[in-house]
């Protein structure tokens, strides 16, 4: 079987993602990705003709409702403010205090 990848492309694709590999790596990682890529050789040749597409992992459907328009909802108020302001845990001078992020 010829080799799919050589220490040529694999010191490229080294590169590439920036990886500084020894001499050991060098030798695992080529014996690892010539299996894998005889792994996909193996797959390519069995035949999938007869074999329906999926759109997906899964044969659930995702149901969701149709949009309404509500016409009663009435926007927020300054006084529903307020109390949202007046109820959250901190505040400072109006505004609401939340944990720092970063």
């Amino acid at each position: 079987m010829p080799q799919i990848i050589d220490k040529a492309s694999l010191g490229h694709l080294a590169k590439l993602a920036r990886l500084k590999l020894t001499a050991k790596e060098n030798q695992i990682f080529l014996k690892d990705l010539q299996k894998i890529l005889n792994y996909f050789n193996q797959l390519q040749a069995i035949s999938t003709d007869e074999i329906e597409p999926m759109t997906g992992g899964t044969v659930q459907k995702n149901i969701l409702r149709e949009d309404e328009v509500n016409i009663e909802r009435k926007p927020h108020s300054v006084n529903d403010v307020g109390r949202i302001v007046e109820a959250f845990p901190e505040t400072d001078k109006g505004y609401l205090k939340v944990p720092k992020v970063l």
